[in-house]
């Protein structure tokens, strides 16, 4: 395990921001910012990088100073035959295949000044040919749907993704009682010392309710105590100390 006590984490994490909706994305973030909490920012080098002036890029340059954590989400979500799913990038494919895919990716990243060694497959699926692949190339940290990873050494927190990523999108009715179930789930994962993670998006950024209620989960997480990180881990050898 890279976490020895009973302390809360909170691990608040941004994905999908394109420079379109960047505006959105960086008043979330300075609401975070007023919170003392940094982001993990979910990237996909394929579909977002664009030219090195791209707004987002110098954004996310930018937001480093900040402490945030460039995570590779995925390289092209829609490219290949082998997606399980929409977006499913990295579910099912082989070592080989996720290996190609992951240096395509950081080599894009590179050629924008971004670089990472943390992982978050699209749609929090990793195959385990992915995983090999990853560890493979030296990355030192991944996070599915239900928990966190080392791959620079054993241990792993598992601890479930929460968010809005549920059938129909929470319209109508049904979207009030979602935003009460994520600020009553945080509240329940923090009374029991647990880690916390938050997945915003950038759709869910156009709704306030949702805003709203992610922010009242993080205060909420706040205010019983939880130590806000993000995926950049403490080393391996750190962690056993």
């Amino acid at each position: 395990m890279w976490v020895h006590d009973v302390v809360a984490r909170l691990i608040v994490s941004l994905s999908g921001l394109t420079d379109d909706s960047l505006p959105r994305g960086a008043e979330f973030a300075a609401a975070l910012d007023a919170r003392g909490v940094a982001l993990s920012q979910l990237y996909r080098p394929g579909a977002y990088a664009g030219p090195a002036a791209s707004p987002l890029v110098d954004w996310l340059r930018g937001r480093r100073d900040l402490g945030d954590a460039i995570v590779l989400h995925g390289f092209d979500h829609s490219a290949g035959p082998t997606r399980v799913g929409r977006r499913a990038e990295f579910a099912a494919l082989p070592q080989h295949e996720a290996g190609l895919r992951l240096r395509a990716a950081r080599r894009t990243l590179g050629a924008v000044d971004l670089r990472t060694d943390l992982f978050v497959p699209p749609r929090w699926i990793a195959s385990a040919g992915t995983v090999d692949a990853l560890r493979e190339q030296g990355f030192t940290m991944y996070a599915d749907e239900n928990g966190v990873h080392r791959l620079d050494g054993p241990g792993s927190v598992r601890t479930r993704v929460l968010g809005f990523r549920t059938a129909g999108e929470g319209r109508g009715a049904a979207e009030p009682w979602r935003c009460r179930l994520l600020v009553a789930e945080v509240a329940r994962i923090v009374r029991r010392g647990g880690v916390v993670r938050i997945n915003v998006r950038a759709k869910d950024l156009k709704r306030p309710a949702r805003v709203g209620a992610a922010l009242t989960a993080i205060e909420e997480a706040l205010s019983c105590g939880a130590t806000p990180v993000t995926y950049r881990l403490p080393s391996a050898t750190a962690a056993a100390a």
